[in-house]
């Protein structure tokens, strides 16, 4: 089992309040529009005959798990999150759907997982960089490939994003992308985008996955388009979630991040607002 140094044992390091309800409508929502965008719940040509046990790394309030444990009511679909709050609403929802497939713990993706050697068929892990240090994925990539069964399937999905033709949408964005940067969670050498999706190949091969394969997706969130009322909700609760990390981190002062927050939320729902979510799915197998 691989060691986790103390820096990351410590404490909760992801950017928003895990234990706000806001926050988990938000994810709840978010987890549909990144389905709905990637074309399904699992990789392409993934032969789901042979996936008996799935691991959902973060899985805040258990879209993904109760979305696969539904449509898959043959695998046993593991979630786990470092919010007990999220976690209790999970296997509360998960049990009035009846999914009794669907199982959920609280565990802390910083700190080696709490499962023996060969256990999944696959681990999934959408979105995860807001709470992820830098050199911490390296240690998060080893404990997954532990803890996968010989042929199992790591599967990384990440997003670019604040893609738009509006000036105060991108510049929100723009602190944004800047505050993750002073955080430690990018790997853009100037902060102006996450950086994140380049790295994902990267992260699979040196941690020993073989048979790596990527997929890239896009989102039309334009005004007009189909997926536009789900992705204003979610950056209408985004962006205000996003305020006191902003302003913590001396980005910008609470009266500028007021005035952009209301000046992009506008612009999001003007006619000519166009913009675009960029997603990469990188997988690879355990030889």
């Amino acid at each position: 089992m691989s060691t986790f140094s103390d820096s990351t044992q410590s404490e909760n390091t992801y950017v928003f309040d895990a234990e706000s309800a806001t926050e988990m409508a938000r994810l709840l929502d978010q987890d549909k529009l990144i389905t709905e965008g990637m074309g399904g719940l699992f990789p392409d040509r993934l032969d789901l005959s042979k996936i008996h046990d799935a691991l959902d790394i973060a899985c805040g309030p258990g879209g993904w798990v109760q979305e696969a444990a539904q449509a898959h009511p043959e695998i046993e679909v593991m979630g786990i999150d470092i919010s007990q709050r999220m976690i209790e609403y999970a296997q509360a929802h998960a049990r009035v759907r009846k999914l009794n497939n669907a199982h959920f713990h609280v565990m802390d993706a910083l700190k080696p997982l709490d499962f023996p050697d060969e256990t999944f068929d696959l681990v999934n892990a959408r979105a995860i960089f807001a709470f992820m240090p830098k050199e911490a994925w390296p240690r998060l990539l080893q404990e997954c490939l532990r803890i996968l069964k010989p042929g199992g399937v790591m599967r990384l999905t990440e997003v670019e994003w604040g893609f738009a033709n509006t000036p105060a949408f991108e510049s929100y964005c723009s602190l944004s992308h800047q505050a993750f940067k002073l955080a430690g969670r990018s790997f853009s050498p100037n902060g102006l985008h996450g950086g994140i999706t380049p790295m994902l190949g990267r992260f699979l091969r040196d941690a020993g996955y073989q048979r790596i394969q990527k997929k890239a997706h896009v989102i039309d969130f334009s005004a007009g388009e189909e997926a536009h009322r789900g992705f204003y909700q979610d950056y209408a609760m985004l962006f205000k979630l996003g305020q006191p990390f902003l302003v913590n981190l001396g980005i910008a002062t609470q009266e500028e991040a007021d005035r952009l927050y209301q000046q992009a939320l506008d612009e999001m729902q003007s006619e000519d607002f166009c913009a675009l979510w960029f997603m990469l799915s990188a997988w690879g197998e355990k030889v």
